[in-house]
């Protein structure tokens, strides 16, 4: 139970961190940080914040794999995962917290070297996140190989992701509005000073939970994680795309996390700016945290009952009634809420179908190649996360300056065209692309519960007899695989 709730603790404050990064720093920008008189320069300056951010964001994500293949060749005593996601945290939660500032004031008084800074500042920070990120989720393959306890684990870092990214939902106002008073703001006022100090407390949850993380989790010994070679980075990428179940599913999540993830970072533009009630966000969290806590709960159930793909399939069938709920409300809180929380309802299991089903893929490319490759395999699934991020960070930042939702707006000022473009982007787009993301799954991924064991027996026999001379230690027949064939 302590393994199990420390890798909670983890997960709690790592989605904390990436919560905040990937939905809360553009409100910071277009909020707070570029307000000036000169509504022409906020405009160009949010625009080249954006622009560096999405710049980055996929540069660095393109590298993402190559990362993967550092953690799968590190060896300390502490394992090869224990470093990177203790030293990833600190260093990431610093850049936090040095992000969510003016930098000294140097937003006005030398917006050059503002941004020249904050572009190095954020590099530091993605790059750092994406190691930590990476081998914490990597992790999970190497704690345990049966299917149960692997369940476990990753419902519990679900559990844990579920109350980090909604709890932030539930204090990031309060917690802004009493940082600003502390640090000299009026009552009711938000400030930089609080904004910064809100991102203290994500940066010390970010990091205690890595601590937790690493004092009380193990990596497992056994026959199969012994079948690890060091792999060339030059080689990185063919074990992705020798991985044809794992592209699949990749196709598939990335439409549906960019749905998600568009709409999570418009919804505290649709309370500020269409309800005119920020404070009413508030309930957004305490609703998805309470519903999120229950789907990460009854996910064990669900996937022995109906199994992963109907779980997944099923669960976008779900969120689209949530869509279309919460668009009928219009500005009606009640109705928004209810809508908000149908929608949120299925993303914790669609998550954990989807992350199940990639930690398989390790086995499976491991049958495919004779060669085990945990965190490379791993880094796709944080890859797609990180890419609907960068893209969703784009989409915000055009939305909310297109629709004229900056600065001291009111929901008075967004005219009946800045709401048809609000709505196409949080509302029209990311349902067509769940439509299509659920079709992928339905058909092209095949890889399932029972499907992995079968890869589990005939890589342990075939790993048993590797040291017989009509075998060979490195490589699998072809007899192995098409046994194995999904």
């Amino acid at each position: 139970m302590k393994r199990y709730l420390s890798y909670a603790l983890g997960a709690f404050g790592h989605d904390a961190f990436y919560q905040t990064l990937s939905m809360y720093f553009m409100i910071f920008v277009t909020s707070e940080l570029f307000v000036s008189s000169d509504k022409a320069w906020n405009t160009k300056m949010i625009g080249i914040v954006t622009t560096l951010m999405v710049v980055i964001r996929v540069g660095e994500i393109m590298f993402d794999p190559v990362i993967g293949g550092v953690v799968d060749n590190t060896q300390t005593r502490f394992g090869k995962f224990k470093p990177w996601i203790l030293s990833g945290s600190i260093i990431a939660s610093l850049g936090l917290v040095t992000i969510f500032s003016d930098f000294g004031g140097l937003t006005y008084s030398n917006p050059l070297l503002y941004l020249i800074l904050f572009g190095i500042t954020f590099l530091i920070l993605d790059i750092f996140y994406s190691f930590s990120d990476i081998s914490f989720w990597s992790m999970l393959p190497a704690l345990s190989l049966d299917p149960k306890e692997r369940t476990t684990y990753a419902t519990a870092g679900r559990f844990g992701s579920t109350l980090g990214a909604q709890g932030v939902i539930i204090i990031i106002t309060p917690a802004i509005l009493l940082c600003s008073r502390l640090f000299g703001g009026k009552p009711g006022q938000e400030t930089q000073p609080g904004w910064m100090g809100y991102a203290v407390v994500v940066g010390l949850l970010c990091t205690g939970g890595a601590i937790l993380t690493c004092l009380n989790t193990n990596e497992s010994h056994n026959i199969i994680r012994k079948n690890t070679v060091h792999t060339r980075l030059i080689d990185v990428f063919k074990v992705i795309a020798s991985n044809d179940q794992l592209l699949w599913i990749a196709l598939s999540y990335i439409l549906f996390a960019f749905s998600y993830v568009v709409t999570n970072s418009l919804m505290m533009y649709y309370f500020r700016y269409r309800v005119g009630n920020v404070g009413a966000f508030t309930w957004v969290g305490v609703i998805t945290c309470i519903i999120g806590v229950i789907s990460v709960a009854v996910f064990p159930a669900l996937e022995m009952k109906f199994h992963r793909k109907a779980i997944y399939v099923g669960g976008i069938v779900v969120m689209l009634g949530g869509y279309s709920l919460f668009l009928a409300a219009g500005t009606n809180l009640v109705w928004a809420l209810a809508g908000i929380g149908l929608l949120f309802a299925p993303y914790p299991l669609i998550f954990l179908a989807t992350l199940m089903a990639i930690t398989d893929c390790v086995e499976y490319g491991q049958l495919k190649s004779g060669v085990r490759n945990e965190s490379v395999t791993l880094s796709v699934r944080p890859l797609l996360d990180k890419l609907a991020g960068a893209a969703s960070n784009a989409v915000v930042g055009v939305v909310a300056v297109a629709a004229g939702m900056t600065g001291s707006a009111t929901p008075s000022d967004i005219t009946r065209a800045g709401v048809t473009q609000f709505n196409t982007f949080m509302f029209y787009i990311p349902m067509a692309l769940l439509v299509v993301a659920a079709l992928l799954f339905l058909w092209k991924v095949k890889i399932s519960e029972s499907a992995h064991k079968q890869i589990v027996q005939q890589l342990n026999a075939r790993l048993s007899q590797q040291e017989s001379p009509s075998t060979s230690a490195g490589s699998l027949t072809e007899t192995d695989l098409n046994s194995a064939k999904l």
